[in-house]
């Protein structure tokens, strides 16, 4: 059976293309990708990482008012990008469409995804993204399957 967690420590924001390759190689073919963290603790920022490393070359930028922003690489691939934190409760999710994005093949990276627990698809992968006191990130994740 495969290894369903992987701890990476991330000393410097220099080092985040080299995360966002251990992520990708890490999470196979999940397209449900949900982090979690405190306010402040780099979610956006690996965000942009990951999706740097798919060669999304649009500006890649919190949806935090949209709820959802849409990019794309050069493969034509979809990467959607949400931001639950403003949101107030599962039904508002429910009524964005959230389950078509979920179960439409493509990427979907998810913020604060404790707001819309309810609604996660059987599998996943969770992002766990820690601060430390020297600045550098513990970033935690797990596959649920």
């Amino acid at each position: 059976m495969p290894d369903r967690s992987l701890a990476l420590h991330c000393a410097h924001i220099g080092e985040l293309p080299e995360m966002a390759k251990s992520m990708i190689d890490f999470a196979g073919d999940e397209r449900i990708w949900l982090f979690d963290g405190a306010m402040g603790a780099g979610k956006t920022t690996l965000i942009k990482a990951v999706c740097h490393a798919f060669g999304v070359q649009d500006v890649v930028s919190s949806p935090t008012f949209a709820l959802v922003n849409e990019y794309r690489n050069a493969g034509d691939d979809i990467f959607y990008h949400f931001d639950f934190y403003r949101i107030q409760d599962a039904a508002e999710a429910l009524d964005m469409g959230v389950n078509e994005y979920f179960y439409s093949g493509n990427y979907c990276f998810v913020e604060w995804p404790s707001n819309i627990d309810a609604l996660f698809p059987e599998h996943y992968l969770s992002i766990r993204i820690e601060a430390n006191a020297d600045n550098s990130r513990g970033i935690y994740l797990k596959k649920y399957e």
